[in-house]
């Protein structure tokens, strides 16, 4: 459980670049985390789109493996092609995808989006505006969680469901994952 997983590199939450070691027991947490939370299950079929070198392609790629769903992977660049990615979306029937907000947006605007049903989407990665929340939930028929954690805690360390009838604003980063705890260290957001 202490031993390595993975490395990966990060400029994470100090804005320093650096090398990130994640050990087995953190990242079978969050996986084991994620399972059950979600209750994700060998009927999903999770869509990896997310260059390895963002920590986020570790659940992508794993999570299917530990509950025994089908991994669907996307091809090199689509990540980048909202277009690209509604068409594997509908084709490979995928239940559960991620984006960083900014990439949300952009899928959002594309017109081959309106009407997609998946049943979860995760943002992570930035702030999700509370804009976004909403027009997401205009545009497509899912689930949409909003995830937050710095690289070095194994890729999330809260959650929060960002469903159609939240209205925080700002979106918050929500509840610790398994094992986990926040602090609030003063009044700021």
């Amino acid at each position: 459980p202490d031993d390595a997983a993975y490395v990966i590199y990060t400029s994470g939450s100090t804005g320093k670049p650096k090398g990130v070691v994640v050990e087995h027991r953190a990242i079978v947490n969050r996986l084991l985390w994620m399972q059950a939370h979600y209750a994700f299950d060998a009927a999903d079929r999770i869509l990896q789109k997310t260059p390895v070198t963002f920590d986020v392609s570790v659940w992508e790629l794993f999570l299917p493996l530990v509950t025994g769903g089908v991994l669907v992977m996307a091809p090199p660049e689509a990540h980048r092609d909202p277009v690209a990615i509604a068409a594997l979306v509908r084709k490979q029937r995928v239940t559960a995808l991620h984006f960083v907000p900014s990439m949300l947006a952009a899928f959002l605007a594309e017109p081959a989006v309106r009407g997609l049903a998946v049943r979860r989407v995760f943002c992570s990665g930035e702030e999700l505006p509370a804009e976004l929340r909403d027009r997401f939930h205009r545009v497509m028929r899912a689930e949409l969680h909003n995830l937050y954690g710095p690289t070095e805690a194994a890729v999330d360390v809260s959650w929060w469901p960002a469903g159609p009838d939240d209205r925080s604003a700002p979106v918050p980063i929500g509840f610790p994952v398994w094992n986990t705890r926040l602090h609030v260290l003063d009044a700021q957001r």
